[in-house]
């Protein structure tokens, strides 16, 4: 059941990445949903097309963490460090991505009423906490 779990996540986390690769080279579908705002017309941040392909990178990295310690496959370039630490790391970044900052995302926002508030208590929080869980399950087990 956890290995089922794990491959849930890298798919998961595979696209997410490519939702941000295509974000990166310029598509705007959902761009207005995902982005933390202060109120309905003024975002919290505006992230360069850079930034958001490196964003990319990093989730399709955290995917072949999970992947590799579910054993999907082995990279025996990846150091040892990693392979025996990196997913408590992984999923520790997701719970804290869960719980938020206490202003614009996570469980305990304060700003509560803007398009992406209520997709982040819907969606990408719960979400967050699924991963962060099955990871540390992943991990543990």
């Amino acid at each position: 059941m956890v290995h089922f779990l794990g491959v849930i996540c890298v798919l998961i986390l595979f696209f997410i990445s490519l939702i941000h690769v295509y974000w990166a080279f310029g598509g705007t579908l959902w761009v207005n949903a995902v982005i933390p705002t202060r109120t309905a017309n003024e975002k919290a941040m505006n992230p360069p097309k850079l930034l958001t392909f490196v964003v990319a990178l990093v989730i399709s990295s955290f995917a072949v963490v999970y992947a590799e310690k579910i054993q999907l496959f082995t990279l025996h370039s990846m150091p040892t460090w990693l392979k025996e630490y990196g997913l408590y790391v992984v999923a520790s970044i997701f719970l804290i991505r869960a719980i938020g900052d206490f202003k614009y995302v996570g469980f305990f926002k304060k700003v509560k009423e803007t398009e992406f508030a209520i997709n982040d208590t819907k969606y990408f929080s719960p979400l967050c906490l699924f991963l962060g869980v099955v990871g540390l399950l992943i991990a543990f087990l």
